[in-house]
């Protein structure tokens, strides 16, 4: 048996994706390399957003909405932030690096995930910490990192975003999405990315 003590939180879990989007964001920001590298590190990035959101939306923010006297409202202004990412990530899916519309959606998106990430680092994380025991917090770690194995890759704007339906039909979606990337060759991780380089 492990000591809850030691094993990472949900926050831990939530900071460590935040830090590695940060790093691909600052990449793609860096305009280097050929048009297919920055098409693939965007894809990525789309990858790891969404699976996060949804992770997020199906376990942290119902967590958040019993734990916090604030937490309904918390939850859908985490929600809505997650849509307006999502729908610029769906635009962006589909563009080539060398068009301009590509920098300009990569701008927004970067803006928005950035504003998000201060406001869940600097509120929403330090409040569920203070409000819920360690032993749920690490619990919830477990429950998040199992919900990005079978989240979609993709962008899905249209999807539910509350439980139960998102978490109903999110692996079902994960699943279709992870044959079309396997299809596509399309690396969803960074992992992937530097075996196919």
């Amino acid at each position: 048996m492990t000591d809850v003590q030691t094993e990472r939180d949900v926050v831990d879990v939530l900071m460590t994706d935040h830090r590695e989007v940060e790093a691909i964001f600052v990449e793609l920001e860096s305009r280097q390399g050929t048009p297919e590298h920055r098409r693939q590190l965007a894809d990525v990035v789309i990858a790891e957003l969404v699976r996060h959101s949804v992770a997020e939306e199906a376990y942290v923010y119902p967590a958040a909405r019993k734990a916090l006297p604030d937490g309904d409202q918390l939850a859908e202004h985490e929600i809505s932030e997650h849509a307006d990412a999502e729908r610029t990530m769906k635009e962006l899916e589909s563009l080539d690096p060398s068009e301009p519309r590509f920098d300009e959606l990569l701008t927004k998106l970067t803006a928005t995930i950035r504003h998000h990430v201060q406001e869940e680092e600097s509120d929403l994380f330090p409040r569920l910490r203070a409000a819920c025991a360690r032993e749920e917090l690490v619990e919830l770690a477990g429950k998040v990192e199992a919900a990005k194995k079978s989240a979609p890759t993709r962008p899905h704007p249209a999807a539910p975003d509350h439980p139960p339906a998102n978490k109903l039909l999110a692996p079902g979606t994960g699943l279709v999405d992870r044959m079309r990337d396997a299809l596509s060759g399309r690396p969803t991780s960074m992992r992937e990315l530097r075996e196919k380089s």
